[in-house]
Parts: structure tokens; C-alpha cells; sequence
């Protein structure tokens, strides 16, 4: 397994990270993990490996019993406390279903101090960047699956963070729609180079979209195998149907089997 420690300008870097829950479950072990600036890097497992635990700890929700995290390239605020500028975008949209869309994504704007005007026009900024012009007033019982997860992804952007977070955020929809989601957030990655962590069950998705993939075996979680995908983006139907990508997935899948068996 290549050493990820040892990557150009990593925006957080994880050492020896554990995480036991008070019932005594050991969710993840040993986790050693850099992720540099710019990376769309996938977390590829079986449920209960801890991908979305790592994801977690990864944006402060909750604390790694042992081990490190370090953000060597973070800014700092007055009192030297790392600013880590996270987006995340949970498995469920999670929308208020009172507000509307542009009111949704306000939020986190809103409850940063953001005056209400400048608030309005980010959010509609960040609307338009995912496709949703002119839904600007639209409740979430008017939107489809798929509208929900991209104001869900725009309410993550508007603050425009260093580093997005996605726990499987396309898993519940169908393959067309999740096809055109996965092409959508490679154009809007490829515009602004955000890092990006992304957790998914899918072989598929995960060679489309990233960089690299890491691996997870379960019980206790772990990372067993760190993949590049070194296809140059950008990436659409060419590559999804070609000898190349099929490779790629052949060679991830034999990888996911034995992190299953491990």
C-alpha cells in the first residue's frame, strides 16, 4: 500500500486514528491517511468499516479516542485554533421543510453573521452553480430526490470551504439521476478544486470520480488498500464505457473483495 503520508502539501492528515464508542465497539483502528489540497479521494468499503466514522472525526462531529489530525496547511484563527473550512453533505438532503430553496441554503451564512442581502445573493450563486436557477422559492416537497441533494451540495458550497465532505449522498437516487450528480460535481470540483472526501459503497462511481480510493476492511475499520486513478479528467460517457475505466474497476473490485475477506 503506497505511504499517503508522504504527498505533496496535504490539507489534513490523520496518524494512528482510533475511534472506540462507549459500548466498546471499536469502529476504527490505526487509521494512518493524508489527503492534499485539490484531491477528490473516495472512501470505498463495506457497511461498518468506518468510512463515515473517519468522516466524522474528519470535520470535528466527533472526537478519535487515539491518534492525530492535522491540518498543516489550515488557516488559524485569533486563538490559533485551525480553521478547517468544511462543507458536508450528509447521506439526506436534511432540508428545513418550512423554507425554501434559497432560504435552505442561507443557512449556514445566516448563522455565521452574514448580512441577510449578501446572504441571498451567495445562496443563489451557489444555486445557479448546481443547476437549480430560478427554484430559488421552491419548498422540498416540490423537488425531486435529486433537486433535494443539490441544494443539499449547494447549502455545503455557499461558504465556499477547502475541503467538502460527501457520505454517500447519491446512494438513494436512481442511476440516471446519480450519473448526471456525479457529472455535475466533477464539473463544479474541476472549476474550483475544492478537496474532496467522498464515501460510497460503489466500485463504479468511486473509478469515475476520484483521484484515489481508499480501501477499508471492517471489524475493526481500517485502511487495507490506497488506489490511484490516474485517468486524466475531465471525464464523462467516453470514459465510463471504455476498456480503460473497466480495468480500473476490475482492479478496484479484486481490491474491495479482499478488504471484505480480510
Amino acid at each position: 500500500m503506497p505511504d499517503t503520508t508522504s504527498l505533496i502539501r496535504p490539507l489534513v492528515t490523520l496518524r494512528g486514528v482510533e475511534k472506540r464508542y462507549r459500548n466498546g465497539t471499536l469502529a476504527v483502528r490505526g487509521v494512518d491517511l493524508a489527503i492534499g489540497q485539490g484531491e477528490f479521494v473516495s472512501l470505498l468499503g463495506p457497511s461498518g468499516c468506518g468510512k463515515s466514522t473517519l468522516l466524522r472525526i474528519i470535520a470535528g462531529l466527533i472526537d478519535a479516542s487515539a491518534g492525530t489530525i492535522e491540518w498543516p496547511s489550515a488557516m488559524h484563527d485569533a486563538r490559533g485554533r485551525p480553521e478547517r473550512s468544511i462543507g458536508f453533505v450528509f447521506q439526506e438532503p436534511t432540508l428545513m421543510p418550512w423554507a425554501g430553496a434559497l432560504a435552505n441554503v442561507m443557512l449556514p451564512l445566516r448563522l455565521a453573521g452574514v448580512p441577510k442581502s449578501e446572504a441571498a445573493d451567495r445562496a443563489a450563486t451557489a444555486l445557479a452553480a448546481v443547476g437549480l436557477a430560478g427554484f430559488e422559492k421552491a419548498y422540498p416537497r416540490a423537488l425531486s430526490g435529486g433537486m433535494k441533494m443539490r441544494v443539499s451540495i449547494a447549502r455545503a458550497l455557499v461558504t465556499k470551504p477547502r475541503i467538502l465532505l460527501m457520505d454517500e449522498p447519491f446512494a438513494a437516487l436512481d442511476e440516471i439521476t446519480r450519473f448526471k450528480l456525479n457529472n455535475d460535481l466533477l464539473e463544479l470540483w474541476e472549476r474550483e478544486r475544492f478537496t474532496t472526501i467522498f464515501v460510497t459503497h460503489s466500485v463504479f462511481e468511486s473509478v469515475y470520480l476520484s483521484q484515489r480510493i481508499v480501501v477499508m476492511a471492517a471489524r475493526p475499520g481500517r485502511v487495507v488498500h490506497d488506489i490511484p486513478i490516474e485517468d486524466p479528467y475531465p471525464r464523462g460517457e467516453s470514459f465510463r464505457t471504455s476498456a480503460e475505466y473497466a480495468a480500473q474497476c476490475r482492479v478496484v473490485s479484486r481490491a474491495l473483495s479482499e478488504a471484505m475477506a480480510a
